[in-house]
């Protein structure tokens, strides 16, 4: 990434959302493969490639930064939900909820991340997503899953375990939705939760095996 000693001026930083913002939508129609910079440049309205270059290294570089967009994105809009809760079973359902949520909403953003997962990689041949987001999502969920049960609330699991099992569940589930294998993902979002209440509350938790729905219960 190209930026000045002080950081990208507001011109700089509105030119690489610009591109980022074409690139997402280019990788979701063309695919990754597909999605040159001339096609890139050509749905960011720019005249040249010579602007994406200027601003980002390689494709590598413009798509690390396509990765940290769509998580931003979806940390913003999950967030204050997760937040609002004040339990941490609340706000692991809420977190499971609220992500499916992004996904069906941002069908585009998921392509892109799909095309980026399937086929971006590293000099060294490494997955370019699992390098820049997997491990971090996990150290998140690890760290909510130890404090719950250092206050009491979860019953005896291996977190990291737990961790790595909800993410995948999650992922495995928006690659479904994109596919088209799962057209109710608002029932299978419900199945999720109860799964991981099941696994992760105590025996005899009033709220084991509940699909925590707040509407359903009011």
């Amino acid at each position: 990434m190209r930026v000045t000693s002080d950081g990208p001026s507001p011109a700089a930083a509105a030119r690489r959302a610009q591109i980022v913002s074409a690139a997402i939508d280019t990788i979701a129609e063309y695919g990754y493969m597909g999605s040159s910079f001339a096609k890139i440049a050509k749905t960011a309205g720019i005249s040249s490639t010579r602007l994406i270059s200027y601003h980002f290294d390689n494709k590598n570089d413009l798509m690390l930064a396509v990765i940290d967009h769509i998580i931003a994105a979806a940390e913003e809009y999950m967030n204050p939900r997760i937040m609002a809760e004040s339990d941490y079973w609340a706000r692991i359902s809420v977190y499971i909820r609220s992500n499916m949520e992004y996904l069906v909403e941002h069908t585009v953003q998921l392509r892109a991340l799909l095309e980026i997962n399937n086929n971006a990689q590293t000099p060294d041949g490494e997955p370019l997503l699992a390098m820049a987001y997997a491990d971090p999502a996990v150290e998140v969920l690890e760290d909510v899953l130890r404090a719950g049960q250092a206050a009491g609330e979860f019953a005896e699991f291996d977190p990291h375990v737990m961790a790595v099992t909800m993410r995948a569940a999650i992922d495995t589930a928006g690659i479904r939705y994109a596919k088209g294998l799962e057209p109710d993902p608002a029932a299978y979002t419900n199945r999720l939760v109860e799964l991981f209440g099941r696994s992760m509350l105590p025996h005899g938790d009033p709220r084991n095996g509940e699909s925590f729905n707040p509407e359903a219960r009011q």
